[in-house]
Parts: structure tokens; sequence; C-alpha cells
């Protein structure tokens, strides 16, 4: 019971990690408020909503420029509750307790939350242009906020644990809304996203549009978690072998690679087999800038159910000199090693 209630926590506040659409703006300004009476602080005497964690950057600098929104007071509504609440749970649990607890309910959402995170925080800094102060204010401004719905990953541990009423305003916004600023007179309280697009990894993922994209406009662009520029997903679709080649850019190559196909890329460029064995075989173009593209053909030993067998491609180092010993490698084995006794 107690290991299932744990696997419903984390896939509930999964969820609210990955929600999107418009906040439940009743529901968290009542979270902030009873955040802030937990932290023994009289109630904020506004709350300002925004589009966006830029939007919240930009106006959290100005704000702290004209001193009109006192201080800030991310200490004693998130951190010193956080910080009881754990102490609680702890010397409940135990450290190994503790340990276990926490690989159940927050590690499988920690890596990706974070990711995503520090990939807001960066476009949020890239795109703010114009805000007061400049480029470091909006810095500092980043490091006044809670993270709303992303701080999933670690109140999942506290979720239905003694001990963990502490939290019960953070979370509730968390369940509710985005990213906010807690300062003395003034809340500023992020919108969700609109649209959220990842990969089977968790990666921010999409070729025709932004893979993270907020009401007001601000937006992520990713090609399998690596950050692109709009513009450049909007070539994807009409890539040719002398466009790959001539993108500077080694990184974005890669991308222009993995979207047209390796495959067709080598058979469109002309390039022709280096090596042959029965393992398959190996191909080998020169790419200006990176390092060289090695892939070996193997043909899948077993037919499909029309009779046909298909061909695989798969990428290798390019210290590859046989196909025996690039498929060798796939399987984490040196050349001499691999003996299969039939390719599947």
């Amino acid at each position: 019971m107690a290991m299932q209630a744990r696997a419903d926590a984390t896939d509930t506040w999964r969820e609210v990690a990955a929600a999107t659409g418009p906040a439940d703006r009743a529901a968290a300004e009542e979270g902030l408020r009873l955040a802030y009476r937990l932290a023994g602080l009289p109630g904020p005497e506004r709350i300002v909503w925004v589009g966006s964690p830029r939007e919240g950057a930009v106006l959290a600098t100005r704000l702290m420029a004209e001193k009109t929104a006192g201080r800030c007071v991310r200490d004693a509504v998130r951190t010193r509750p956080w910080a009881v609440a754990r102490e609680r749970v702890l010397g409940r649990l135990g450290p190994a307790g503790w340990a276990e607890h926490w690989a159940l309910t927050s590690a499988p959402l920690w890596d990706g939350t974070v990711i995503l995170t520090e990939r807001i925080r960066t476009g949020v800094v890239e795109d703010s242009a114009g805000a007061a102060g400049g480029e470091q204010a909006v810095r500092l401004a980043l490091l006044d906020a809670v993270l709303g719905q992303h701080d999933a990953a670690w109140l999942a541990a506290f979720d239905g644990q003694d001990g963990g009423e502490a939290l019960a305003g953070i979370a509730a916004v968390a369940r509710a809304a985005g990213w906010w600023w807690p300062y003395e007179k003034t809340v500023i309280v992020c919108e969700r996203p609109v649209e959220l697009h990842r990969d089977e990894a968790g990666r921010l993922d999409r070729g025709d549009g932004p893979a993270l994209a907020f009401p007001d406009g601000f937006a992520l662009h990713a090609w399998r978690g690596m950050p692109v520029p709009a513009a450049f997903l909007g070539e994807l679709a009409g890539l040719t072998p002398r466009r790959i080649r001539e993108e500077e850019n080694a990184e974005l190559r890669r991308v222009m690679l993995e979207y047209y196909g390796y495959d067709r890329y080598l058979e469109e460029s002309g390039a022709e087999p280096v090596q042959r064995d029965e393992a398959g075989v190996l191909w080998r173009i020169e790419l200006e800038g990176d390092e060289p593209l090695v892939m070996i053909e193997v043909v899948n030993s077993t037919p499909e159910p029309d009779g046909t067998h298909r061909t695989y491609w798969l990428r290798v180092p390019p210290r590859t000199r046989t196909a025996r010993e690039g498929v060798a490698w796939t399987f984490g084995l040196e050349e001499a090693e691999y003996a299969p006794q039939r390719q599947t």
C-alpha cells in the first residue's frame, strides 16, 4: 500500500509538471495567501498575473528598480518551510528510509524537470532585452522565483507525508499555476505553458514549431533536447545535401542530418561504401568542421511479413574501419568478441 501511494504521488506530480493550459487563478491565489500565512507573513497587497516566466522576470526587475514591491520573501515562504518539512520527514524515516523514499517519489521526476527549468531560465535571459538593469538584473530576478508547477519534482516527496503540512501553500500554487515571485507587497504569478512537446526521453522536441510555448508568445524551440533557432526549423522541410554541407554550426548540421535521414543523405550525396563484410556495409563521408559521418548498413536477416528484409543504418564512431567492428561496437563488444549465432 505504501509503495503504491508513493507511485501514485509520483504520477500525480508528473502530471502537474507537464500541465498546460490556463492556470486556475482562484486556486493559485488561495495557495499564495496560505503560503504567506504559514510563513507568518501578512498577505500581499496585490497579485499580478503574467503570461510567462520571461514577463515575470522583466516585471520583477522593474518593480525592484522602482522599489515598489517590498523585499523578496522567498526564503520565508519557500526555503524555510522546505527545510522544516524535510527535517521532519527525515527524522521520521531515518537517512536510509529518506533515501529510499526520495528514490521512489522525487528522483524519477528530478532530472527532466531540472533540465526543463534551466532551459527556461536560459531562454528568459536570452529573450529579455530591454529589461530594467539589463541581463544581470534578469538573472538576479530569476533567483527570487518559486517554480510553481516545476517544483513538482521535490514536492512529490512530501505528498501525504506527516511533516509536509508546511508546504501546503506552495503545493497548492504548483497544482494551479506556473512560476511566481513573492515580495512583501506584490506577488507576480505566471500562467502555465499552452504547449509542451517532448520526445520519449522527456527532452524538449519538435520539428515544426515551438517545443514549449506560453500564452504571451515566449517560446523555446528544440530538437531532441538541443536548443535551435525558430527560423532554423522552418528550413528543415526544404533541406538538401548541399544545404547540410554548407551549415557551419556542427550541432545544427547534426540536427539536419537526423531530420533528413542519414541513409538518404549518404545516397543523395553520392557517397560510396569503403568496406563490406558479412556483418554489413561500411559508409564514410567527410564533414567540414566536424567528425566524419560513418554508418553501417545492416540488412535484417529476419524477413518482414511480406517477405522483404528491412535495412537498418547504424551510426558508429569515426575510428571504425570495418562493418563487423561497427556492429560489435553497437553491442558494447570488440570486433574479436562479436560472434553472433544469427543476426536479427
